[in-house]
């Protein structure tokens, strides 16, 4: 299993990156996809995540500025982030539970190595 993220970089305050995560592997089914960050000193949090069935969830500082979404087709998360703030500055993990095909009903935890976000001017 192999999650790779693209997207991350620099951007001034007010800017917006969209994040993109593709889940490659065996798999039986994919049950949620999400982002975590991690900032320096900080413990990891999660940022978005969105089930299967699309419900989605966020944490209250994002709420109304990122937007996150997933192609099922592609295996594939997407994390929109308009109006960033230097607190978003971060390295940012994409994560998915997911059920290979050699383990239907065991669903597992996989993380991606993370992009790094630095919101500066």
């Amino acid at each position: 299993v192999q999650l790779v993220e693209s997207g991350g970089g620099l951007v001034q305050p007010g800017g917006s990156l969209r994040l993109s995560c593709v889940a490659s592997g065996d798999f039986f089914h994919i049950h949620t996809m999400g982002w975590y960050r991690q900032a320096p000193g900080k413990e990891r949090e999660l940022v978005a995540r969105v089930a299967n069935g699309g419900n989605t969830d966020y944490v209250a500082s994002v709420k109304g500025r990122f937007t996150i979404s997933r192609d099922d087709a592609k295996n594939t998360v997407y994390l929109q982030m308009n109006s960033l703030k230097p607190e978003d500055t971060a390295v940012y993990y994409c994560h998915t539970n997911a059920e290979l095909r050699l383990r239907i009903g065991i669903p597992y935890d996989y993380w991606g190595q993370g992009t790094q976000v630095t919101v500066s001017s």
